[in-house]
């Protein structure tokens, strides 16, 4: 993500920009001004011929370059003319053509160069800015736009037509975007579309791989804020974060399907997928990173060539969270991970695989997972240097300190066990639990439904009465019945010196 960001945050100035009317006046050279600055601030090299023809400055020839050492490789973009024109009330008019291509160069040392041409094209769109030098807000909106790969050029070759293709369209599109120029940049972006599609296709003509992606998204929205350091090296993304670049974007939408279709190696595999809506979240700054992940009433169609029906999944909810620190220091910093698949189901012959019979409940299953706690980083792993050295070496960017399990739920097949605890963790101590760093603390655990469980799985020749036998002696020795029927409750202590104790009763 980070090479990402770095990549495509000042491409997206170009064709993204949009306005609010103000009572403030601003001018086209103090716009295209700003975009020298905020372009140049980022690292990029901009060029273009100017022309003014009335209230019209013309930006013909527009290209923007970078050159990135650390990683060998360079970058540019080129489109053909750009317009800014002053309204006479302050405001100012930014106009592209209705189509027009957008070239690209991407080249690492020693290999020839990647080059191509997409072709963007918009449908009744309006950009209009205004403000003042530092508070300019853009405004924009649009039946359509589209952007689909004209060209691609890799290791010195054209690619035939048919080898590579891709379309994305976007309708009904608004949005509002604001930067403010004071010791950092500040930008606040919203915008949303009715409808996106895309479609990818390849088909290698040097071997049989080929495949087929595309899919639907509805009611689409994104809100996102950041501040920009308004001088930075875009190359180094730790240095970045240092400097305080930041940021916190949300996407959501309404509903969505997709469909895949890829052969290799002779096999062939299909994947139709559909949904309620979801949103992605993503942030960070010089201290965390968070990724959050929803979906809703997701629905899972698989075919292959080793089974004769398709896999069909299902899910109410499903959700992945991560936030992490990422700054080096000597103090421990707070961090969360989480995930949950609730109401997750599976047709009838999927089951019939290893369940004929149904003697196994097909209740939707559960699984949550909700951890928190403490971690010292070691090392700044962002910047590419210690990361290279970090997987060279083998070393751990940091040390875990504190865990706390705020939910454990896993409900499926009749059983339920849910939990929570707390740890410590002794960083001085890798010899008492076998590499890792002693833990000591307290987790409280419930299972329903396991007894029942074992004897479907005995009558069903799963398990065999000896080893289910062994299995209740387990759960004998970890575990205390609870009040209501199949039911067992157990109380897992690690002490300090290193002991395990269960209810009490120590076991290691």
């Amino acid at each position: 993500m980070p090479v990402f960001l770095r990549r495509t945050s000042g491409a997206v100035l170009v064709y993204a920009i949009s306005t609010q009317i103000a009572w403030a006046d601003l001018t086209a050279d103090q716009v295209w001004a700003d975009w020298n600055a905020y372009l140049g601030g980022m690292g990029y090299d901009v060029a273009g011929t100017e022309s003014r023809s009335g209230d019209t400055l013309t930006i013909a020839d527009f290209a923007m370059s970078m050159n990135m050492p650390e990683q060998d490789s360079a970058m540019s973009f080129s489109m053909p003319q750009i317009t800014l024109t002053d309204q006479g009330d302050g405001t100012v008019r930014i106009g592209l053509p209705e189509e027009f291509p957008l070239s690209f160069t991407m080249s690492v040392e020693d290999e020839a160069p990647v080059t191509g041409t997409v072709t963007y094209a918009n449908r009744n769109m309006s950009m209009v800015a205004s403000g003042d030098p530092d508070n300019i807000t853009y405004d924009y909106n649009a039946d359509q736009i589209s952007v689909r790969l004209a060209s691609l050029m890799a290791d010195g070759e054209a690619m035939p037509a048919d080898a590579i293709s891709f379309l994305m369209e976007m309708t009904s599109v608004s949005g509002t975007s604001q930067m403010s120029l004071g010791e950092m940049r500040d930008l606040v972006q919203s915008f949303t579309a009715a409808g996106l599609t895309y479609a990818l296709s390849f088909d290698d003509p040097d071997s049989d791989d080929a495949g087929n992606f595309s899919g639907t998204l509805s009611d689409v929205s994104y809100s996102g804020s950041g501040s920009l350091p308004t001088s930075f090296d875009a190359t180094n993304f730790s240095d970045m974060l240092k400097s305080g670049f930041a940021f916190d974007a949300l996407m959501s939408y309404g509903a969505g399907s997709g469909n895949v279709a890829a052969k290799g190696d002779g096999e062939e595999f299909a994947w139709t997928s559909s949904s309620q809506g979801g949103d992605f979240r993503i942030a960070m700054d010089a201290g965390h990173v968070v990724y959050d992940l929803k979906g809703r009433q997701s629905q899972i169609s698989m075919t292959t060539q080793d089974l004769p029906f398709p896999i069909d999944l299902a899910m109410a909810e499903s959700g992945f969270k991560l936030d992490i620190p990422t700054q080096a220091g000597d103090d421990p910093q707070p961090f969360s991970f989480g995930m949950n698949l609730t109401d997750f189901t599976m047709s009838d012959m999927i089951w019939g695989m290893f369940d004929p019979a149904g003697a196994l409940p097909r209740d939707p299953a559960t699984v949550v997972l909700d951890l928190s706690g403490l971690a010292t980083v070691l090392v700044d792993f962002l910047d590419p240097t210690v990361a290279e050295t970090l997987e060279a070496t083998g070393g751990a960017p940091g040390e875990l300190n504190e865990l706390t399990i705020n939910q454990l739920l896993v409900s499926l097949v009749g059983a339920k066990l849910t939990g929570t605890g707390a740890f410590t963790f002794d960083n001085s101590d890798y010899e008492s639990f076998g590499g890792m760093p002693a833990p000591s603390g307290v987790a409280n655990l419930t299972l329903t439904g396991a007894n029942a469980l074992l004897d479907k799985l005995i009558a069903m020749g799963f398990v065999s009465e000896d080893d289910a036998m062994g299995a209740r002696m387990m759960m004998g020795m970890l575990a205390v019945p609870g009040d209501a029927p199949d039911t067992l409750n157990s109380k897992i202590e690690i002490n300090e010196q290193g002991h395990v104790l269960a209810n009490g009763q120590r076991i290691k």
